[in-house]
């Protein structure tokens, strides 16, 4: 009966030969040949798949274990597999339903790709189910505080008010502007060593009832040390400025400027503004708000007595708290006269001038003498020489 040669499941047995009563009859030589091929060709798979053929392979036998499975995976399968040894992966939450983000979203709005998942699951916080979320949060709006932490990082605005001048600064008073004046002084500047030196000085007001314009200068020998401009309006509080300017011997000229359509305070020399609330003055119209406030209110002028006006420099304001001395008789070129003296005195520690005032009340309360004194003691004082007041319209 002739024989076939079968090979079994089990590669690590010998080939099985099994009587097969139904194959056709061969040729004994043909049949012998193929036994022996068939024998042959099954003992080089063994010895092959045993390692015993030492035939050179790029890949290790786990990379190899690795690439079948790999190649056995699907399609939507994740792009890498956990080596054999590894423990398997927890598996992971089934995610909830995520809404499209609109098109102007930014990126820390959008959720993570599923790519970021897969590569760093252990990184991934899941997702808690419908309605365990804290009261008051969501998944959606998880990155919420960081666009707002970016925004309160935002610059300032431009034209922000800076300070605020107290209300009590700008009280009302009784005010009656004098009327159109030109003030000569003669102007003796003494250093704090002690040395004199002379010179002149002017001051015109005009006024016409809803307006004003005043501007005045003061000169050492042939040098004009300082000029000034204020001009503005009559209001309700008295002297009110639109505009101040100011410009000092080898410095640049200023402007601060008293906005009444936007209520602002801004400055040339600087980005500090304030409110405008009525009442502020500039260095120059303070004094004839003093002038005004003794020719419609004169009972204010008792000795201690204080005004709290908020005056606008060319850098920044402040409140002046101006104290009444009490009454003086000075000498001018005019002749002796009775006046009010009143003082502005800066803070302890400030750098800014003190400011001495005589009012006149028998010549409308004009500023028959000014004495500025700077910080390091040298002072500039101005005393009336010569006075044109104008004629009545």
């Amino acid at each position: 009966m002739p024989l076939r040669c079968v090979y079994t499941s089990d590669m690590t047995t010998a080939p099985k030969l099994e009587q097969h009563r139904t194959a056709p009859p061969l040729g004994g030589r043909r049949w012998v040949a193929l036994c022996i091929a068939s024998v042959l060709l099954h003992w080089l798979g063994i010895n092959w798949a045993s390692g015993n053929l030492h035939i050179p392979s790029l890949r290790g036998k786990s990379d190899t274990t690795v690439t079948s499975a790999l190649l056995l995976a699907p399609a939507n399968s994740p792009a890498a597999l956990p080596a054999a040894d590894a423990p398997p992966p927890q598996p992971k939450p089934k995610a909830r339903h995520r809404p499209a983000p609109p098109a102007s979203a930014t990126l820390a709005d959008q959720a993570p790709s599923p790519a970021a998942e897969t590569m760093a699951p252990e990184t991934m916080t899941p997702e808690p189910d419908a309605g365990m979320e804290a009261p008051g949060t969501s998944i959606e709006s998880a990155v919420a505080p960081q666009i707002i932490t970016v925004q309160a990082q935002q610059p300032n605005t431009p034209g922000k008010i800076s300070n605020a001048p107290p209300a009590q600064a700008n009280m009302r008073y009784k005010v009656s502007p004098p009327p159109s004046v030109e003030l000569k002084y003669d102007v003796k500047k003494i250093a704090h060593d002690g040395n004199p030196t002379y010179g002149h000085g002017t001051i015109s007001w005009q006024t016409h009832g809803s307006n004003y314009t005043l501007h005045g200068d003061a000169g050492i020998l042939f040098i004009t040390a300082l000029t000034f401009k204020s001009e503005g309006m009559i209001d309700d509080f008295g002297v009110a400025p639109v505009l101040y300017s100011e410009k000092r011997f080898r410095k640049s000229e200023t402007n601060t400027h008293f906005h009444r359509e936007r209520n602002i305070i801004s400055f040339s020399a600087s980005e500090t503004s304030y409110p405008r609330e009525g009442g502020e003055q500039d260095r120059a119209s303070v004094i004839w708000q003093l002038s005004g406030i003794g020719r419609g209110d004169s009972e204010k002028f008792v000795p201690d007595a204080e005004f709290d006006i908020f005056v606008a420099g060319v850098r920044d304001g402040e409140i002046w708290p101006i104290r009444v001395i009490g009454q003086e008789d000075i000498e001018a070129g005019i002749g002796k006269m009775n006046t009010w003296h009143v003082v502005r005195t800066p803070k302890p520690g400030s750098y800014d001038q003190r400011l001495d005032i005589w009012l006149a009340p028998q010549h409308e309360w004009y500023p028959v003498r000014l004495r500025y004194t700077e910080a390091n003691g040298d002072s500039l004082d101005m005393l009336l020489s010569d006075m044109r007041v104008a004629s009545a319209p």
